[in-house]
């Protein structure tokens, strides 16, 4: 079973998504840690609520970027992390842990990559830009993560109709939904299918099956 580390830096639902999927048999994982940059981020009561692991790490209170790194590197060994899960983290992952983890981590994006996608578009950023520009239709991106913002090959796309959405709050609700649904779904593909990345596109072995 693939031990998992789940980042997150706010309420978690994806993170609580993925801790039901878990314990339902749907998602072949074990959650070692969350790691969190927000101490007072609601997720991180909720997974000490939950008995698991939980650490917090700022980048923004270590003088050297270096020593950041380092920690995090000794977090991932001592839980004996094999995957790192992105559920609505806020901070950029360092180049030396996405070496590291080079196409074994992974995001959940709002919105259908790479529309709307780069530094500071996140949560209801996304959402509002989508609403502005008259879009009607977004969507849910799963990728890996490299060394660029939301520029790491792309695992997953699920669009996302919003025509009859009248605000970026609407929108939000309906991705949000989306993401519940296929985040775990893909996230189990990875974990327990054959497949190989070629330059930005994942190709799965078996035949797609992402809904129930």
């Amino acid at each position: 079973m693939t031990t998992i580390a789940v980042f997150a830096s706010g309420r978690g639902s994806n993170f609580k998504n993925l801790y039901q999927a878990i314990q339902a048999g749907k998602l072949s994982a074990s959650l070692g840690v969350v790691v969190s940059n927000n101490p007072g981020a609601p997720v991180v009561a909720t997974a000490r609520s939950l008995h698991i692991p939980v650490e917090v790490l700022s980048p923004s209170k270590y003088e050297q970027p270096s020593i950041y790194e380092r920690d995090l590197q000794a977090v991932l060994a001592k839980h004996q992390i094999e995957w790192i899960v992105l559920a609505g983290y806020m901070k950029k992952i360092p180049e030396s842990i996405v070496s590291q983890y080079r196409n074994r981590i992974v995001n959940i994006h709002p919105a259908l990559l790479p529309a709307f996608g780069g530094k500071g578009m996140y949560g209801m950023h996304v959402h509002r830009a989508v609403f502005q520009s008259g879009a009607q239709v977004t969507g849910v991106t799963i990728h890996f993560v490299n060394e660029e913002y939301d520029e790491g090959p792309i695992i997953y796309q699920e669009p996302v109709i919003i025509r009859e959405c009248r605000s970026p709050e609407a929108i939000a609700e309906k991705v949000l939904q989306v993401e519940h649904q296929i985040y775990p779904a893909v996230l189990n593909r990875l974990f327990t299918e054959s497949y190989e990345v070629i330059d930005k596109r994942v190709y799965f072995k078996e035949k797609e099956q992402i809904h129930d």
